[in-house]
């Protein structure tokens, strides 16, 4: 597992570790279960302060996609792993919407449109 962060970017470091770490969930390469690397070990690899990495496994924990647990560690919860079955469904709309040529923007709409009414 390979996680980048661009010191220069606007976007929070925090924010770049959680982003690359749901990438790996939603994109079925952390499975349900999988050990995932030591806030220790992320911030010494990145060369970032600890908090910064404990600020995004926080955020992913309550997204729901990883457990951590004392002694455990960080672990990739059951929800999270669904999530890379989901991601492929969500790839299949997006490329039907786009071959009946919907918009991303009526795509969204229809979609959150759709999770209002469930």
């Amino acid at each position: 597992m390979l996680i980048r962060v661009d010191p220069q970017s606007t976007v929070p470091l925090f924010a770049q570790i959680a982003d690359a770490l749901r990438t790996e969930i939603t994109g079925g390469r952390l499975v349900a279960g999988e050990r995932i690397p030591s806030a220790r070990e992320v911030a010494e690899a990145l060369q970032v302060n600890l908090h910064t990495v404990l600020h995004a496994y926080q955020d992913l924990r309550d997204e729901g996609l990883i457990d951590l647990r004392r002694g455990r560690g960080a672990v990739v919860t059951s929800t999270g792993a669904a999530l890379a079955g989901l991601q492929a469904e969500i790839t299949a709309l997006v490329d039907k919407a786009r071959s009946l040529g919907v918009s991303p923007d009526t795509l969204s709409a229809l979609v959150k449109e759709a999770a209002r009414d469930h």
